[in-house]
């Protein structure tokens, strides 16, 4: 059995209230007709789910993208950067494409970071990307506090961070520490080691637990959280991947014939880099950790806890209350990225919220 696999996020579904003895049922009543149903739903309306990279350039993002999904989302070097001097300024690109698998329809939203830490000065090289990560949350918020509403708000929002750590061998740079303590109290950030076929199997373990002990000591709580534990099953699994991450991971789209079955890897002079293989690098505990177990936990908490963050801190911004039912004023968003409170507690007041409504 994968070792990343398991049963359905309890964000997503309420679990039985313990003033609520259970009731014993006389006969067969077909609840479990529910489950062919939403799946039906689920069908018709697809999925959306929107990810950025972020990290230097030639640390392989865009060959990473096109890995984990296994289609040509984009090339390289985005239209117009391949020619001409380096960009003075962090710009950011967006790509979306529909993939359909077995009949099950994946709308994906990639935005890569070109130029992040390419300058020779990159303070405050951060503040293009938080800024894009709240402009769609700000989004979303516009249209949720409408008196009529749509059925369907397009959700914008990013829901994973992929941070590429350069393979120095020695530990987080400043850069990363600076960057990602702002980060991940505003999204879901999950970061990886590129290129990890630059080290061998013993620099990438010793580098991963230097880059842990980075993460503890400066109090960077990447995804999962381990407040975000909600039952033992939660718990063992997340801990055996908190202790892998940073993924030490390789990306490659082309394929290769080994042993007479055709692979994807990267060829060298010594071999070839099978990157689905876990003796050669950890690209399947990611591949699994974002689509195969954990992906409807990202948008969870991104809704439940990091959207729930900024929207509680533009609202008391306006200094508006609520002028009737479903009536809020909200003011234009201010230039400066608003600061969120602690996610802890945030997350535990929409837990009791669940709770008391149930």
């Amino acid at each position: 059995m994968d070792p990343l696999r398991r049963s359905p996020s309890p964000c997503s579904s309420r679990a039985s209230s313990p003033r609520t003895p259970p009731c014993e049922m006389l006969g067969f009543v077909g609840i479990e007709a529910v489950l062919d149903q939403l799946k039906i739903k689920a069908m018709k309306m697809g999925f959306e789910f929107n990810i950025m990279v972020v990290g230097q350039s030639g640390l392989g993002k865009s060959t990473m993208v096109n890995t984990l999904f296994k289609s040509k989302m984009w090339k390289s070097t985005p239209p117009g950067l391949g020619q001409g001097p380096m960009p003075q300024t962090l710009q950011l690109h967006s790509v979306t494409h529909v993939i359909e698998e077995k009949g099950l329809k994946l709308k994906l939203t990639v935005t890569d970071t070109p130029g992040f830490g390419d300058q020779i000065n990159n303070d405050k090289c951060w503040d293009p990307i938080l800024g894009y990560i709240n402009e769609q949350y700000e989004q979303y918020l516009q249209e949720e506090i409408l008196i009529t509403r749509q059925r369907y708000i397009p959700d914008t929002r990013v829901h994973c961070c992929i941070y590429f750590v350069p393979p120095t061998g020695h530990c987080l740079r400043p850069l990363d520490i600076e960057f990602l303590q702002r980060l991940c109290r505003t999204v879901n950030v999950v970061p990886v080691i590129a290129r990890a076929d630059s080290l061998t199997i013993e620099e990438r373990e010793n580098f991963r637990r230097r880059i842990q002990h980075n993460l503890k000591t400066h109090c960077i709580d990447v995804y999962p959280q381990k407040c975000f534990d909600e039952d033992i099953s939660d718990k063992i699994l997340n801990s055996k991947i908190r202790d892998r991450i940073p993924f030490a991971v390789v990306g490659a789209d082309r394929e290769h014939l080994v042993n007479g079955k055709c692979v994807l890897g990267r060829k060298t002079k010594w071999g070839i880099i099978e990157v689905e293989n876990m003796a050669h690098c950890e690209f399947a505990l990611l591949r699994d950790l974002l689509i195969r177990s954990h992906l409807q936990d990202l948008k969870d908490i991104t809704h439940n806890v990091h959207y729930e963050n900024y929207r509680v801190c533009r609202l008391n911004e306006s200094h508006m209350l609520p002028r009737g039912p479903g009536w809020v004023n909200l003011a234009p968003a201010p230039p400066s990225v608003p600061t969120t409170p602690g996610p802890s507690k945030a997350r535990q007041k929409v837990h009791n919220n669940f709770t008391e409504e149930w």
